[in-house]
């Protein structure tokens, strides 16, 4: 993967998203949300009920993966999941609710944020069981990375999740950049 515009090297200043592209270009945060849920069955699971958190993982990939194609009305593909956290377990019956935001845009690479809450059908209580960081590329029908368009923030919230994705982008290409990679 490529580096995005904005990534000059140390010491140097860093264009905001919208000085790189026109503002017409931008696309509010809320034109690319998602959420899907499904009912989990015995074959989500493991003997004793639970499902699989690789069950979970496809579904937060399948979920940003569709916001960030939202978002670039092209071909995503999944780069990175740069984080990633169980918090409480899910069982074969839950209604599983996955919802997916756009939290930050480079040049052609998008962070989409997941959220992941199980919902016992029987109480109605719901569980934030799952959250993680998912990095998507934008590619053109050749398979080349394309640009993005800017993501617009409607809030103080969207600011917030704008400039915490932005400084977890920083220390993804500083660990890249330490490894040797470009």
């Amino acid at each position: 993967m490529g580096r995005d515009a904005g990534d000059g090297p140390p010491g140097t200043a860093r264009r905001p998203a919208l000085a790189r592209r026109r503002p017409v270009d931008a696309k509010p945060i809320s034109a690319s949300r998602v959420v899907l849920s499904r009912v989990m069955q015995p074959l989500d699971a493991n003997a004793q009920g639970n499902v699989h958190g690789g069950v979970i993982l496809r579904l937060m990939d399948e979920a940003a993966g569709v916001a960030a194609a939202r978002h670039c009305r092209a071909r995503a593909v999944t780069a990175a999941i740069d984080s990633f956290s169980f918090h409480s377990p899910v069982v074969v019956g839950n209604l599983v609710t996955v919802k997916a935001s756009l939290n930050w845009v480079g040049r052609s690479s998008m962070e989409v944020g997941v959220r992941v809450e199980a919902e016992d059908l029987r109480t109605g209580r719901v569980t934030h069981t799952s959250s993680g960081y998912l990095v998507y590329v934008c590619l053109d029908d050749g398979g080349r990375p394309r640009e993005v368009p800017c993501l617009l923030p409607e809030g103080d919230e969207d600011r917030r999740r704008m400039a915490e994705a932005e400084a977890r982008q920083r220390a993804r290409l500083k660990a890249r950049k330490a490894k040797g990679g470009t």
